[in-house]
């Protein structure tokens, strides 16, 4: 049961952040000429986050440590703009610039491509605890 929720969230949250850091950069270095690849991009990492929340609670496997960093996190993130059902987000130049403040955020805390990422929970655990104090700041 405690392998089917760390694999919930190594691969649908960690994975998605990284790809998530990826697609920032990528839009950055084009100069945001598709910014809903990133706002779906956040979408499938909130949704995640909550698949993760809902299965951990489900199977009974979800510490209430835990728990408490996957909420912080998944409201520190739905703070940013991400798209709705039938239609995709708006981003203002503030907004690419807070996506742009949260890319170098993940690549502090190790989440990013061409970072080599640990895939198992503690490991998870430890960079979603510092992604929400970064941010929390």
């Amino acid at each position: 049961m405690n392998f089917v929720k760390e694999q919930v969230l190594v691969t649908e949250v960690q994975s998605n952040l990284v790809e998530l850091e990826g697609l920032i950069a990528n839009q950055m270095d084009n100069n945001w000429s598709e910014p809903n690849l990133v706002t779906t991009e956040l979408d499938d990492v909130l949704n995640g986050i909550w698949l993760g929340m809902t299965t951990g609670k489900q199977l009974g496997t979800l510490s209430t440590s835990d728990k408490e960093i996957l909420e912080h996190l998944y409201f520190n993130l739905e703070r940013y703009p991400n798209d709705e059902l039938y239609s995709f987000a708006d981003l203002t130049e503030v907004d690419k610039k807070n996506f742009e403040n949260l890319r170098e955020t993940l690549r502090e805390v190790g989440l990013g491509l061409d970072i080599t990422i640990s895939p198992n929970m503690e490991s998870f655990m430890s960079q979603a605890e510092a992604l929400n104090k970064i941010e929390s700041q």
